[in-house]
């Protein structure tokens, strides 16, 4: 197994116990299906799905919507949740840089804070266009690198192993200027928004905590940490700590994220 293989597969198994935070991405889901302009009819592709949250937002507004994750458990959960809402969707296990799609097949391309963590953003967007109609909409959300969620991102691979080579941070996918060099010629109408999510949580401590217990990245670093470098992993919690409190305020904890849609030509 290379490197790149290696990087999937330990992703594939970190985020396993999303579950327990999807209501919270579940809030941001009307922000981005509003932004994508999914309407009835339209056949959308929900790329990096987690557990369904913008695919069944979708599916209740009566998109004819798929879904797809790298994580099987994720992908059980996303059915789960379309069976319990009474909701036609379609959602099955698989890779953003390997998608089991015929070209130009959707209307409108999705994903919310998930294609961000493929390794390799230049074959994750192109295999995103190669599905989408000429015409069709790519929107995403994602992680501004200087703010919140980035900074997080950024904390944690200063205590990680380095990443195999030619693996990009997921806070890029949050700099339009990156999004834009990205995207490139493939599209038109490139548009870029903010909006702000807040997480409902009593102290730092206890965000910290939680996060520790279920965000994929942070359990799994800190347990790798906790086995071999105690004092290092010590550290990591005072540092996420101290970024929390920067956001926290009246037993909420605020993040931003930036929504980036734009047309693909040819049509």
């Amino acid at each position: 197994m290379d490197g790149i293989e290696r990087f999937k597969a330990n992703q594939k198994a970190a985020w396993a116990n999303f579950a327990t935070l999807e209501n919270l991405t579940g809030r941001v889901a009307p922000s981005l299906v509003r932004f994508a302009r999914i309407r009835p009819g339209l056949k959308v592709l929900d790329v990096a799905c987690g557990t369904g949250v913008v695919a069944v937002t979708g599916a209740r507004l009566g998109a004819e919507v798929s879904g797809l994750d790298l994580t099987p458990e994720l992908v059980a959960r996303a059915r789960e949740n379309a069976a319990l809402m009474r909701l036609e969707a379609s959602f099955q296990e698989g890779d953003v840089e390997a998608l089991p799609f015929a070209d130009a097949t959707f209307d409108v391309v999705v994903s919310q804070f998930g294609h961000i963590f493929a390794p390799r953003p230049d074959v994750a967007i192109a295999q995103m266009l190669r599905v989408l109609k000429p015409g069709g909409t790519i929107a995403f959300a994602t992680w501004p690198p200087e703010l919140f969620m980035g900074r997080s991102f950024a904390l944690m691979s200063r205590f990680a192993p380095p990443p195999p080579a030619g693996v990009s941070p997921p806070q890029q996918w949050g700099d339009p200027n990156i999004v834009r060099e990205r995207l490139g010629s493939a599209v038109r109408d490139l548009a870029f928004t903010r909006d702000t999510m807040f997480f409902p949580i009593l102290s730092v401590p206890h965000y910290r905590r939680l996060m520790e217990e279920n965000f994929g990245p942070v359990k799994r670093l800190l347990a790798q940490l906790d086995s071999t470098e105690p004092t290092k992993a010590a550290q990591l919690r005072r540092e996420i700590e101290a970024l929390v409190a920067e956001y926290f305020d009246d037993n909420q904890l605020r993040q931003d994220f930036l929504l980036t849609r734009a047309i693909k030509v040819g049509a």
